[in-house]
């Protein structure tokens, strides 16, 4: 059974004594509670703070993530971060492909930039959060499945899997991040089994412990209906994160979900 993972996005939010005040928060409430074999629980700063944050969460069961890597292992490339310099940070996971990197952020990264970075972190033994999600008009022109299955299989191009726990996917439906909207749990839970059918295809040993995250706007109030679909296997949550009670009610949310 594959047991949720909640992954925190800060993006370009909080200052390091607030992002330690964050974590002494998520600790003390996850204190309070009794998480299942398999039950993960990470935070993403930004990365000028992932070796601070590292050492706020030292001693408890908080994973650290990096919001981003380049895909190359050095050189001239000014302000990017190799893989192994995230993973030197003590970084389990990192962030690839996030709607705002593909859409709003300097050069607009493509599939292809998306495919190396994936396969450079794997190399790095980091975790992967692949990002895959469709624009509104996409969806409204239902070409959801389209652009994931084009998104997935791209990022995935020359990754072997050897275990699931190496693999992470979240689904943004980019229509429904920072806007208020939220896709209904039925809307996730058929994006969730379409990308399930793809990672069957691509790595039928592992692709039913392989976990899907949701990523458009989860919040403690929504969080249990979407965690509870078949396919929906935890969160990548941005603004509810930046604050220890909201981002604990989405764990609570997802406890009660899974039972």
């Amino acid at each position: 059974m594959r047991q949720p993972l909640i992954a925190g996005n800060w993006k370009m939010n909080l200052d390091l004594a607030s992002g330690r005040s964050l974590v002494e928060g998520i600790r003390a409430g996850l204190a309070e509670l009794t998480l299942p074999a398999g039950f993960e629980v990470a935070v993403c700063p930004p990365a000028v703070y992932l070796f601070p944050i590292a050492g706020a969460i030292d001693g408890s069961s908080l994973q650290l993530g990096a919001q981003d890597v380049f895909h190359e292992t050095g050189g001239a490339f000014t302000g990017e971060l190799a893989p192994a310099m995230i993973a030197e940070t003590g970084a389990r996971f990192v962030i690839i492909g996030h709607s705002e990197r593909r859409h709003t952020i300097g050069h607009l990264e493509d599939d292809q930039m998306i495919n190396r970075k994936v396969r450079a972190a794997l190399a790095a033994g980091l975790t992967p959060i692949l990002c895959v999600g469709e624009m509104l008009d996409e969806r409204e022109a239902g070409r959801t499945f389209d652009v994931l299955t084009f998104q997935l299989s791209a990022g995935l191009i020359g990754v072997e899997l050897d275990a699931p726990e190496r693999l992470v996917v979240a689904y943004e439906p980019v229509w429904a991040i920072g806007t208020g909207r939220t896709a209904t749990p039925q809307q996730a839970q058929e994006a969730h089994a379409h990308l399930r059918s793809l990672l069957q295809a691509r790595f039928p040993k592992h692709a039913d412990t392989v976990r899907i995250l949701y990523g458009g706007s989860m919040k403690p109030d929504n969080a249990a209906a979407l965690i509870g679909q078949p396919d929906v296997d935890g969160g990548l949550v941005g603004g509810a994160s930046l604050k220890a009670e909201s981002f604990l009610g989405i764990i609570r949310a997802a406890l009660a979900a899974v039972g």
